[in-house]
């Protein structure tokens, strides 16, 4: 496998990040990067350390990093956690230091309870912000534990913005993808076919019913996908070949929650690198962030409402005996 760190690579320009990652010889890793500047979303470096957990350190190649802010991805962990050797390169700490959340493996549930009651503090959220962040977290980390199929857990990753002052979150995992989750019980076509049907409210993979059962109501995704296009923010799950990116909605235009992810603004692609599993980013700017409660109502309403009326359009149907 082959993955290249650009000078630049967040969820408004990710494509070509991703469509430059070669997945080809899974025993190996060759890591290289820009010499001069390294700036990337949580998202690509969970994304390298997924790549790296099945890979032993003597078959992870990775070029000499000259570029000064290849500090940032000692600060993250990914060098440690690729068990790379990292030269003994000295940390600059900034005004920003502690705001961050280095590359964590999660594989049970008490473990993803200890992540995010130890992050909050961390990041430094006042409670409404706080309350957003565990929830998003929560959420995509829970599904890679139940849906994923993979004992490696979910690799989370989180840092703080100060000029944009947003959290911007990666979750990544090695397992089974959004595609083989969802056919358990929908026969989706493509990579890109799961990812809509995984984001439509009320879908799950453990079942056909609608509007799923009382543990699984097909809710997670789509309230966290709700949640960014409410706060106009980026949001992206990349799974097989195939991408969906929610775009940010103009500030003037009135918005509107969308029960199909298609019917919201955003980019899509179904011929990238096969990735094995999952990968989901996130960003969510702190100054715009609505109160919590209010804005799970609203969402709520539009979960609601949209699987009410996929059951009338259920029952509609013929039935032929």
């Amino acid at each position: 496998m082959r993955v290249h760190l650009p000078n630049s690579a967040f969820l408004g320009n990710l494509d070509s990040f991703l469509r430059g990652f070669d997945p080809d010889n899974p025993e190996t890793l060759e890591i290289t990067a820009n010499l001069r500047w390294i700036s990337v979303h949580p998202f690509v470096l969970s994304m390298i350390a997924a790549l790296g957990q099945r890979v032993k350190p003597k078959n992870i190649h990775a070029e000499k990093f000259e570029a000064k802010s290849r500090h940032y991805l000692v600060r993250m962990g990914l060098f440690k956690y690729l068990g790379l050797q990292t030269e003994d390169i000295s940390i600059i700490e900034h005004e920003s230091a502690g705001r961050f959340i280095p590359l964590t493996r999660i594989q049970t549930s008490e473990e993803l309870t200890n992540c995010v009651t130890e992050m909050i503090p961390l990041l430094h959220l006042e409670p409404e912000q706080a309350k957003t962040i565990a929830y998003v977290v929560s959420e995509l980390v829970r599904n890679t534990l139940e849906h994923a199929a993979t004992p490696d857990g979910a690799i989370l990753c989180a840092q703080y913005y100060k000029k944009s002052n947003s959290i911007r979150i990666g979750i990544a995992d090695n397992g089974i993808g959004i595609k083989s989750a969802i056919n358990r019980s929908y026969n989706s076509r493509t990579d890109l076919e799961a990812i809509q049907l995984a984001l439509t409210p009320g879908i799950t993979g453990t079942t056909r019913k609608e509007g799923g059962t009382e543990l699984n109501a097909g809710a997670g995704l789509f309230f966290i996908k709700s949640i960014a296009s409410v706060n106009r923010d980026f949001f992206v799950v990349y799974s097989g070949n195939g991408f969906y990116k929610l775009l940010k909605n103009p500030k003037l235009k009135k918005l509107r929650l969308h029960a199909n992810p298609f019917d919201d603004r955003h980019s899509k692609s179904s011929d990238l690198p096969r990735w094995q599993g999952t990968v989901v980013g996130i960003d969510i700017a702190l100054d715009q962030t609505d109160k919590f409660s209010g804005l799970l109502d609203a969402i709520g309403s539009t979960y609601t409402t949209a699987v009410r009326e996929r059951k009338k359009a259920r029952y509609k149907k013929p039935r032929f005996i």
